[in-house]
């Protein structure tokens, strides 16, 4: 029996995908959480062989829970089941150590197979994900400036950046200059947008 957690901010969506689990043989959905700083906690508690986690989630990001998970519970094998597939996040899931990626608009059967071959050791990105990532030029940006960015567009200010990431207020407003400059972009805002569509962010 695979045991598997949900992490899924959606709670229509949620519901849903437990349900449908529910009746498959082979599959017991022991977890359902709904913030992203809640899923290790859950996975210690639960002991999932498989988590099944989405990107965007309150709290804490479903990819840096996903990299937390791995450093705390290693045996715990990573599934990110998303509506957001930017290259971007593909290299940082495959950075945090996730065994899989799939977009939200998969067939239930495909997420199904995929929680099996993530169980069983194996690995599945989504076809189109991967040969957009394939595509995608190289970021020009350093992972920090990329942080900063990221955060940025999310909506947060240089001084909260600078909390969350243990940096300085100015450090944070080089690292978007930087980013700006790199970027040939008129403005933060420019520089965002160019990092997303580009898939940076």
């Amino acid at each position: 029996m695979i045991r598997v957690l949900l992490a899924e901010d959606v709670r229509v969506l949620r519901e849903a995908l437990a349900e449908l689990l529910g009746f498959e043989d082979d599959i017991d959905v022991v977890a359902t959480v709904d913030r992203g700083d809640t899923i290790v906690p859950a996975a210690l508690r639960y002991r999932p062989d498989v988590a099944v986690i989405d990107i965007e989630m309150p709290g804490l990001d479903g990819l840096d829970a996903a990299t937390r998970l791995r450093q705390t519970l290693p045996t715990c094998r990573i599934l990110v089941l998303t509506g957001v597939g930017r290259p971007a996040n593909l290299r940082r899931g495959v950075e945090a150590g996730v065994a899989g990626f799939m977009l939200k608009d998969s067939g239930s059967r495909e997420v199904f197979e995929a929680i099996r071959v993530v169980a069983a050791g194996g690995q599945v990105i989504d076809p189109q994900l991967a040969y957009a990532t394939l595509g995608s030029s190289v970021s020009p940006l350093t992972e920090r400036e990329s942080d900063v960015l990221r955060l940025t567009a999310a909506g947060a200010t240089p001084r909260e950046i600078a909390a969350k990431l243990y940096l300085s207020y100015g450090t944070v407003r080089n690292y978007l200059a930087s980013a700006v400059t790199k970027l040939d972009a008129k403005n933060r805002v420019d520089a965002i947008r160019i990092a997303a569509e580009s898939g940076w962010i």
